[in-house]
């Protein structure tokens, strides 16, 4: 009797737990929310809050997806799915250009570019062709950092005495 009461209690639990997920995905107007939106590039989960939905784009963190909300004048409660395709727009125009909308260049990804010397706010692809020509420029010019990175070995002055070894491991035979 106690399992079979304790079963349906749990059973009920779940129902309302879902309901209540259920009810925080439904929207107004039939046909509005999108489980998957392309936002630069990228896959976004609709089910998701915006601010945490956004960090899935490459160079968006935390921090400044809550900022884009916030000079987008967002409510950070919907899911992505839910926005309007105005809301999305306004969100992509505002992480593309953030030095137009007032976004500190001390928040920036990109700052003091070495061949513009300008303020960045690198996103998607960018983040890497940015990289990878970073580090192509650090092994042509031959400096020390460009050089691990040539050898594949640790950068960031980690020790290297024991762990990040290369190669095939050495099996010891036991004595007879």
């Amino acid at each position: 009797m106690v399992t079979c009461q304790a079963e349906t209690e749990r059973a009920s639990i779940a129902e309302r737990v879902m309901d209540a997920w259920m009810d925080s995905l439904v929207v107004t107007q039939k046909g509005e929310f999108e489980a998957m939106r392309r936002v630069l590039n990228t896959n976004v989960d609709g089910g998701v809050k915006v601010m945490y939905a956004l960090t899935a784009i490459k160079g968006v963190g935390r921090r400044y997806a809550n900022l884009v909300l916030k000079k987008a004048d967002i409510d950070f409660s919907k899911r992505a799915g839910e926005l309007s395709h105005d809301e999305l727009e306004r969100i992509v125009e505002i992480i593309q250009n953030p030095l137009q909308y007032k976004i500190p260049q001390w928040f920036l990804n990109r700052q003091k570019d070495r061949t513009s010397g300008k303020y960045w706010q690198l996103v998607s692809n960018a983040v890497d062709n940015s990289l990878r020509e970073d580090l192509d420029r650090m092994k042509k010019v031959r400096v020390h950092r460009g050089m691990r990175h040539e050898w594949n070995l640790r950068v960031r002055g980690q020790h290297t005495k024991t762990t990040g070894r290369g190669g095939r491991t050495v099996g010891v035979t036991k004595k007879k």
